[in-house]
């Protein structure tokens, strides 16, 4: 009896490790990619006024790149609190569509696993995990995802946090030449989109509009891009409308 638990013990290490090992390297991409643009949040936040404790924090709790690099811009231009929280909110909203995709994707693994790997999603790890669905059907397949979403979550802290030391290393015109890493960070986002469908063009000229013209009528730079944000986004409902048969 003895030697059957052993067994099972020893099933269940070695698959559990394994799965373990395969989500590392299929997260490496992820980790090399992370590193460079954390980093230069790092920097930004920084420059911004941040303290190295608050910009590594805002990894730690927030963890979404896009959205940390606008909330450092609008931290910089003096925004309000309550603005960078709905502009954020608004940003992040993409990430409900894309949980209730992966929640189904893993809806063989249980409630205690669901949880934490969907509040570490984010666009690239989603992306990777659509790829490879075959591992939700596997014995432990929650620890190649786990992985995944680890690797990600660790990477970006420790990018965060050595560009938030760089940032009082490093000259000022470097790290102020940074700043278009926010602007590269977002066109790399929306390309992808385009391509797929030009449409979208449309709305983000749109939303640029939006932003522009309330900037325009005095509106604060916060609450422009929130304004830009929801209505550019709303346009996307009748724009991107399919023809029903």
């Amino acid at each position: 009896m003895s030697v059957v638990v052993t067994d099972k013990a020893e099933i269940y290490s070695s698959t559990a490790v394994h799965m373990i090992k395969r989500g590392f390297i299929t997260g490496i991409p992820i980790m090399l990619g992370y590193l460079p643009v954390a980093i230069t949040y790092g920097v930004l936040a920084k420059q911004a006024g941040m303290t190295l404790m608050e910009l590594t924090l805002m990894s730690v709790m927030v963890f979404a790149g896009a959205s940390q690099f606008m909330g450092v811009n609008m931290i910089a231009v003096g925004t309000g609190t309550l603005e960078i929280i709905i502009a954020t909110f608004v940003l992040n909203f993409r990430h409900f569509i894309m949980s209730l995709s992966f929640m189904n994707q893993l809806r063989e693994l249980k409630l205690k696993w669901k949880i934490p790997l969907s509040l570490g999603l984010t666009d690239e790890s989603f992306a990777v995990s659509s790829i490879n669905k075959d591992e939700a059907k596997m014995e432990k397949g929650a620890f190649f995802y786990g992985t995944i979403i680890s690797i990600a979550y660790l990477s970006w802290i420790i990018g965060s946090f050595l560009g938030g030391v760089l940032g009082d290393v490093i000259p000022d015109r470097l790290s102020q030449s940074m700043g278009i890493a926010l602007y590269a960070m977002f066109i790399g986002l929306l390309i992808p989109s385009i391509k797929k469908e030009k449409k979208i063009a449309v709305i983000a000229l749109f939303a640029m509009l939006i932003h522009a013209l309330c900037i325009q009528l005095g509106m604060s730079t916060g609450w422009a891009i929130v304004a830009g944000t929801i209505i550019g986004g709303m346009s996307g409902i009748y724009l991107l409308k399919e023809d029903v048969a």
